[in-house]
């Protein structure tokens, strides 16, 4: 993914998958509620209201797809969406904030770290980051638990268009020299927009990539 090359044929290929049939198909708050390990994985791990539900339909040209909320620490399970029956998109739950008591925040990250950690189907998470706000202590720490688990991952700025070019410039080479030296993480990111559409065809493409 390091030297992929986004051309006219891999803006073909990343539509034409991310076009077909997606349905939700589990939704999991723990290990036993998992469906079968059989197709490959790619999940979206970030704050709770950093758009991960909106990109997920933006992805795949679908409203109504995953739920976006308004309530920030709403989503309080892992939801497993099957495109075309041939990988998983899995939209994990928001984290740094959530409405429930600390022990059963503390078990929803348990959950969610043994997810990341020992799932087999797992090849790739995207890191989603608000372009207005950058990393935060929280997205380094899952940042840290997909390095020591050895899961590829790839930051995906989301809210793109709240960002002037120059701020998104500037975060993107800060965050992409820090990633060099990240084990586990690719170099490169990449700036979408859910509202505007920036981005998402050369998302598709990378991921359809993998």
């Amino acid at each position: 993914m390091h030297g992929f090359v986004i051309d006219d044929a891999a803006l073909k290929y990343g539509e034409k998958l991310f076009r077909q049939e997606c349905r939700f198909v589990a939704g999991a708050d723990n290990a036993g509620a998992l469906p079968p390990d059989e197709l490959p994985e790619i999940a979206f791990a970030g704050r709770s209201n950093v758009g991960k539900s909106s990109l997920i339909n933006a992805l795949t040209g679908r409203k109504g797809l995953a739920r976006a909320s308004n309530t920030p620490g709403r989503t309080q399970q892992i939801n497993f969406f099957d495109l075309g029956g041939t990988l998983r998109l899995v939209d994990l739950p928001g984290y740094g904030y959530a409405i429930a008591s600390k022990t059963k925040i503390e078990k929803w990250n348990n959950f969610i770290r043994a997810y990341l950690r020992g799932r087999r189907s797992l090849k790739r998470v995207c890191v989603l980051i608000d372009a207005r706000r950058g990393i935060m202590a929280v997205d380094q720490d899952t940042m840290e638990t997909l390095s020591h688990a050895g899961v590829p991952y790839v930051v995906v700025f989301t809210k793109a268009d709240k960002a002037t070019p120059d701020e998104l410039a500037s975060l993107q080479k800060r965050i992409e020299d820090e990633l060099r030296v990240t084990p586990g993480a690719y170099h490169k990111t990449y700036a979408t927009s859910s509202a505007d559409k920036k981005g998402i065809a050369e998302l598709r493409a990378i991921l359809a990539g993998l």
